[in-house]
């Protein structure tokens, strides 16, 4: 059977090639991936709350109290890499526009360390009933933010969360354009597909979230934001149910066809 082919096919590969019906085209760590992992270690060094050993233990508490949004910017950003380390494990492609596109994703990625920082220390802080002001240099105290500014600062959000979608959607797209230079196969061109729908969710909701920033009234600056788990949960969880069953579908008709040529019944 197909799947059984391919599933023998991956386990003798070696490692680096294997991705369970999805051929790695990528071997060696090319100078454009190199050059990434620098810059996504850089940006996780950002996100450290302090890069002092506390000297007591009232700082080491405050250090502890940012864990939780260091924690979710942390696999925020490991999501992105991640997802750029596979496109470049299944695509290989040191092109000039794919160059461009990365570059563009890590310029992002970098500058987006503090809003995404600031954004979630502000939402956990508030979820664990931390203080809304914050000491200044001059003696002073000043508010975190202003009721008016969080859709400005949703706004921020949501155009990286934007951008970033939007680049992976142009280097999938680049692939899928490239599928008989890549000689793809027809399984991983849906593939393909899937992270390219995938990117177009993930686009289509921050546009909606930053439309809603903008243009709905300083009221609605938390739906901006609630607006992300309400799309994201259902909308992903329809889209690859689906796309799970076209690759049940085309993984079966191949069996079908292996078998019919092979003249034996299908098991």
């Amino acid at each position: 059977m197909l799947r059984q082919t391919l599933i023998r096919k991956h386990a003798s590969a070696p490692a680096k090639t294997r991705n369970l019906g999805f051929r790695w085209r990528g071997g060696e760590i090319a100078r454009i991936e190199g050059l990434s992992d620098a810059v996504f270690a850089f940006a996780v060094t950002l996100l450290v709350v302090s890069l002092e050993v506390p000297k007591t233990f009232n700082e080491l508490a405050v250090i502890m109290r940012g864990f939780t949004s260091f924690a979710i910017c942390f696999g925020l950003l490991m999501q992105v890499w991640y997802e750029q380390y596979v496109f470049f494990r299944r695509y290989n492609m040191q092109d000039t526009g794919t160059v461009v596109l990365n570059a563009i994703l890590l310029f992002v990625a970098l500058f987006y360390v503090y809003p995404l920082k600031f954004l979630f220390s502000f939402l956990v802080n508030g979820w664990m009933g931390g203080a809304t002001r914050v000491a200044m240099p001059g003696g002073g105290f000043e508010s975190i933010i202003e009721p008016g500014q969080m859709p400005a600062l949703m706004a921020i959000f949501s155009a990286g969360y934007l951008a970033v979608s939007c680049i992976f959607l142009l280097l999938f797209y680049r692939a899928l354009r490239k599928r008989s230079e890549l000689e793809l196969t027809p399984l991983e061109v849906l593939e393909t597909g899937v992270s390219i729908g995938a990117s177009v969710i993930n686009a289509a909701t921050a546009l909606a979230s930053l439309a809603i920033a903008l243009f709905a009234g300083p009221g609605y600056g938390a739906l901006a934001g609630i607006i992300y788990p309400i799309v994201l949960c259902p909308g992903f969880t329809i889209f690859y149910t689906v796309m799970g069953r076209k690759k049940r579908l085309m993984l079966e008709s191949a069996d079908v066809r292996e078998s019919e040529s092979a003249g034996t019944p299908v098991a």
